[in-house]
């Protein structure tokens, strides 16, 4: 048992990081919105190690708090006064504007860290672990699938009900422009480009400085303001 749990520290700790944010921040904060939902998924996961659901449990650990990291290293920076990667910045822009829904900071936050963040988590997890992406995949499978269920969630929670969400509301576009599904797979593909330019590091950042800018342009079309 008291192995198990030195096992499990790092996902319980960065689970016990995103709970005191929910505690801390004001309940409409954009930042706010997203580490709800995302607090909900990442302690899905932990409750999948702890029943030893995934292939690879030491893999599975390494790949969540990597990929948890990237997140509270981007709140970190801002209160810190640093600049957080563009990915990151509309969200911790826009955080307090009134015209912003609450689904779209949901959308924006996890736009960042599923298009920006994983793909450098499974990097980050390969370096770790001493392994290659391929060794990962499952691992990231299995994540990824709990993933889809913060799109649910967010669905469930902060999507207008249909007497509300109408064709003609802008909302309903923004909903229909952006997938978690296409965003995970294209975050596989960044990841193994990223693996094979590691000898290349030149290459390699200019790579990852156009996807966090890229990430970041989508980001900022998500949290435009609409009108209620």
């Amino acid at each position: 048992m008291a192995q198990c749990e030195q096992v499990l520290t790092p996902v319980d700790g960065v689970v016990s990081r995103m709970r005191a944010l929910d505690a801390a921040l004001p309940a409409r904060d954009g930042v706010a919105v997203f580490n709800r939902v995302y607090l909900a998924v990442t302690e899905a996961v932990d409750r999948r190690i702890d029943a030893g659901l995934f292939p690879d449990t030491r893999a599975a650990i390494a790949l969540d708090v990597r990929f948890a990291e990237r997140y509270l290293a981007a709140v970190d920076a801002v209160s810190e006064e640093r600049r957080p990667p563009a990915c990151w910045r509309p969200l911790f822009a826009f955080r307090h504007h009134p015209g912003v829904r609450p689904l779209q900071f949901a959308l924006a936050g996890v736009n960042a860290h599923i298009g920006h963040d994983l793909a450098l988590a499974v990097v980050d997890t390969c370096r770790t672990l001493a392994c290659e992406p391929v060794d990962l995949e499952d691992e990231f499978d299995d994540v990824g699938d709990l993933l889809l269920s913060l799109e649910d969630r967010i669905r469930e929670e902060l999507t207008p009900g249909p007497d509300l969400l109408r064709i003609t509301d802008p909302l309903t576009h923004l909903l229909g422009s952006w997938s978690l599904e296409r965003a995970r797979d294209a975050a596989w593909t960044a990841a193994r480009t990223l693996w094979a330019l590691r000898g290349l590091p030149d290459v390699a950042g200019e790579f990852t400085e156009r996807l966090d800018t890229a990430v970041g342009f989508a980001g900022r079309m998500l949290l435009t303001p609409l009108p209620h």
